[in-house]
């Protein structure tokens, strides 16, 4: 991909974030005159700095559908807590029959992930994480499963406020 192209994909989604096209999907209805297409595209977008969000958006032509998606991503940002490049702890996501179990990793392991979890991983800004995927390898599911694991996330910081107790040492 030329730096071009991820210039304007960058400015399209405002900025500092930068999206990710997980899946677009084709559908067809028969008409008339023949078969008409539809589709639906299903992107990430990320900082890199701990801001994610996922968007969906469905039209007649591609691009659109990835326009409408960008959007819709934007809108439903998750601010992830971060330990250096990895997660504080282990999370479980749900969505639908999908399954996430992210686990945190040392440095160097790197993403160990399928394409629809990586791509939330990486646009969140977490550089070493090991995931597992059960159930419905969907990858509308799996990418919410994701997120909704990232939702689960908490610094030891925030534990205490929280709870209102200082915890033991690590």
């Amino acid at each position: 991909m030329s730096t071009g192209t991820r210039q304007e994909k960058e400015s399209r989604a405002g900025g500092e974030f930068a999206e990710k096209v997980v899946k677009v999907r084709r559908c067809a209805t028969v008409v008339k005159g023949g078969r008409r297409f539809s589709f639906a595209g299903l992107v990430v977008v990320g900082n890199g700095r701990g801001k994610v969000g996922v968007g969906y958006g469905k039209a007649n032509e591609v691009p659109p559908a990835v326009e409408k998606a960008i959007k819709d991503g934007m809108k439903n940002l998750v601010e992830v807590p971060l330990e250096g490049s990895t997660i504080p702890h282990r999370a479980e996501g749900f969505s639908g029959t999908s399954k996430v179990l992210l686990l945190p990793a040392s440095p160097g392991t790197g993403i160990i992930a399928g394409a629809a979890v990586r791509a939330v991983c990486e646009s969140a800004g977490i550089h070493d994480v090991l995931t597992k995927c059960h159930g419905s390898t969907n990858p509308v599911n799996l990418v919410k499963a994701a997120v909704n694991a990232l939702r689960q996330l908490r610094t030891r910081g925030d534990v205490e406020r929280l709870r209102g107790v200082a915890l033991g040492p690590e």
